[in-house]
C-alpha cells in the first residue's frame, strides 16, 4: 500500500507503476514489463494490490484477431499522491472572495496575480527563440509541480504537455485557475495557445497547442464549476 505523497524517484514497485501511469495515462501488462523489466507476474500481482487500493482502474480494448487487451490507468483517488499546490489557505481565500463578490470577483483576483507573475517570470524567456521560450515555460509548469513536458511538431508548432494537475482539487471548485495557465503561456512565448486536452475533461492529461506565428488570442472566462461546500 503507497501510503506518502510521491517524489519524482520512485522507491518501490508499486510506486514506479503509478508514475509510469501517471506520465503515459494509459499502459498495458506488457508495457509496464518493459518499463520496470520484471515479469508479467510480477507486474500483475501489484496491479492487484493497486486495484484494492483503489488506485487504477483497467478497462478492455478489444483487438481484431487474439485476446484482448487490458489497459490500466490511474483513479481520482490516486491524485492525492501528488504534490498538490491547492493549500487550505488558497482554498479558504478563494471561498472568502467568491462569497463578497462572485465568480466576477474570483477571476478578478486570480488575474491580477498572473499578471503579477507573468512580469517575474518574463526574464526567463528574453531573448529566446520560440523552441527556446518552450522549454522555459515548461520547466517553469515542471517546478510548480505540474510533470510538464514539450515537444516540437512536424508543422513548425510546439506541444505542452502537462501529466498533474498541482491544483486538481482548487480547479475543480474554480475553473478560472484553468484559464490562467494559457495565458500565462500566451504572454511568456507571445504566440496563440490553444488547449487540446483537459484533465477536468477527464482527459489523462492537459495538453496545449503552441502556434507558431499566430498573434495571442482572448480566453473566455469559464464559471462552468461552482465553488463546494
Amino acid at each position: 500500500m503507497i501510503t506518502k505523497p510521491l517524489g519524482e524517484i520512485p522507491e518501490k514497485t508499486q510506486e514506479a507503476i503509478v508514475m509510469h501511469l501517471k506520465r503515459q495515462g494509459e499502459l498495458t501488462v506488457a508495457d509496464l514489463c518493459t518499463h520496470l523489466s520484471i515479469t508479467s507476474m510480477a507486474v500483475r500481482r501489484h496491479l492487484t494490490v493497486l486495484q484494492k487500493d483503489g488506485l487504477i482502474e483497467s478497462r478492455i480494448e478489444r483487438q481484431t484477431r487474439g485476446r484482448p487487451t487490458y489497459k490500466y490507468k490511474l483513479t481520482d483517488k490516486a491524485e492525492s499522491l501528488f504534490p498538490s499546490g491547492g493549500s487550505t489557505l488558497a482554498v479558504d481565500l478563494l471561498d472568502a472572495v467568491y462569497e463578497q463578490a462572485g465568480h466576477k470577483g474570483v477571476m478578478d483576483l486570480l488575474t491580477i496575480r498572473n499578471k503579477k507573475r507573468i512580469e517575474r517570470l518574463r526574464t526567463r524567456v528574453e531573448g529566446k527563440n520560440l523552441a527556446g521560450r518552450v522549454e522555459a515555460v515548461a520547466k517553469i509548469f515542471s517546478e510548480d509541480g505540474y510533470m510538464t513536458e514539450w515537444e516540437s511538431l512536424p508543422d513548425g508548432n510546439f506541444i505542452i504537455y502537462q501529466r498533474h494537475c498541482a491544483v486538481h482539487d482548487l480547479a475543480n471548485q474554480f475553473r478560472q485557475l484553468c484559464l490562467m495557465e494559457p495565458q500565462m503561456m500566451q504572454a511568456l512565448l507571445d504566440v496563440k495557445v490553444t488547449r487540446e486536452k483537459y484533465i477536468l475533461r477527464n482527459d489523462p492529461l492537459c495538453a496545449y497547442v503552441v502556434h507558431a506565428g499566430e498573434k495571442p488570442e482572448e480566453f473566455a472566462a469559464d464559471f462552468s464549476a461552482e465553488p463546494t461546500e
